[in-house]
């Protein structure tokens, strides 16, 4: 028999939920079987497949412990180089400066060196997550930036602040999100709406019409900050969070992202890349406010965490608009 006591991290949940995350290399249908056979007890009594977990309960499985070990999967804590910088922490929440370049999440071609697996190395070597101690329970980011996009990435370090975070990623409103970018053309400060549709083929996103079967809302708005040499400098708040969505959005008005290589225009990120050795999109997220922060995050009330530009960025954005005007 195996017995766990539930810590705050594994509350708060479904006990079939639990069980999954913590024997992932088990069948679900294995985990069901248990539940029905009285081989999973909680606090001595059987319960149903939607009982709720909170802190302290102890939960006893009827398995024996070579079958625990096949059945878990720790988290691998790798070795790995910090390649953020911390903007904000505290015990529930990590908010880091990720580079362009880095992927937040493996794809098939990078598998190890992410912004995830880093932030687990990081929270390790503090002494504040062990997977073997932490069975079921990863702490990670709750929202995504593009590979060649840098700035700040929110991650939940408890099960609570994952959930309370990730409640208020659906409910928008809740933390506003600003970026920074530099674009063709002048625009100026306007809100823009829009449609797209994701195409998984090309992993693109495509500017569709309203009544496309598919389709959906896109809501940014734009602050424009300054213009010179046929650029515009803008702040850009979403109030929406599409794939791609300030790279998609100011390229279907006619203002494409400089650098953009997937909605840019080709023959101007050629004489950017030659004249500034920019290769991937001039976009940074660099402010967020927690306007509305919910359950364990109240705390964070009107609190707004700020992301310097990469001087690589800044380099250029001072050239553009200031060395000649």
């Amino acid at each position: 028999m195996k017995t766990l006591i539930i810590d705050d991290n594994h509350s708060n949940q479904r006990i079939d939920k639990y069980l999954k995350k913590l024997l992932c290399r088990a069948p679900s249908s294995l985990i069901y079987k248990m539940l029905r056979k009285k081989d999973v007890k909680v606090n001595g009594q059987r319960v149903k497949e939607n009982y709720i977990l909170h802190t302290g309960d102890v939960v006893d499985l009827f398995l024996y412990e070579d079958k625990f070990i096949e059945y878990t999967d720790p988290t691998t804590i790798y070795d790995l180089h910090i390649d953020f910088d911390v903007l904000y922490e505290d015990k529930n929440i990590l908010i880091v400066n990720k580079p362009a370049g880095l992927l937040i999440h493996e794809d098939i071609n990078e598998s190890i060196n992410t912004l995830a697996n880093q932030v687990l190395t990081y929270l390790y070597q503090k002494g504040e997550y062990d997977p073997k101690n932490d069975l079921g329970f990863i702490p990670g980011p709750v929202h995504r930036l593009d590979r060649n996009t840098s700035g700040i990435v929110i991650f939940g370090k408890t099960m609570q602040s994952l959930q309370d975070l990730s409640l208020m990623m659906k409910q928008r409103h809740c933390i506003d999100k600003v970026y920074l970018t530099i674009c063709k053309g002048y625009l100026d400060s306007k809100e823009l709406i829009g449609y797209m549709k994701k195409d998984s083929d090309q992993s693109l996103v495509k500017v569709v019409n309203k009544n496309t079967p598919g389709a959906l809302t896109m809501h940014t708005i734009v602050k424009h900050l300054d213009y010179q040499n046929d650029y515009s400098l803008l702040e850009v708040k979403l109030i929406t969070g599409r794939t791609h969505q300030i790279r998609v959005h100011l390229a279907s008005v006619g203002h494409p992202v400089i650098g953009d290589s997937k909605y840019g225009d080709f023959e101007l990120n050629k004489m950017i890349k030659k004249k500034y050795h920019l290769d991937h999109q001039f976009l940074h997220a660099y402010k967020i406010t927690f306007t509305n922060p919910l359950g364990s995050l109240k705390y964070l009330q009107d609190k707004t965490i700020t992301c310097p530009l990469p001087s690589k960025l800044n380099n250029i954005k001072n050239q553009i608009f200031y060395e000649n005007a």
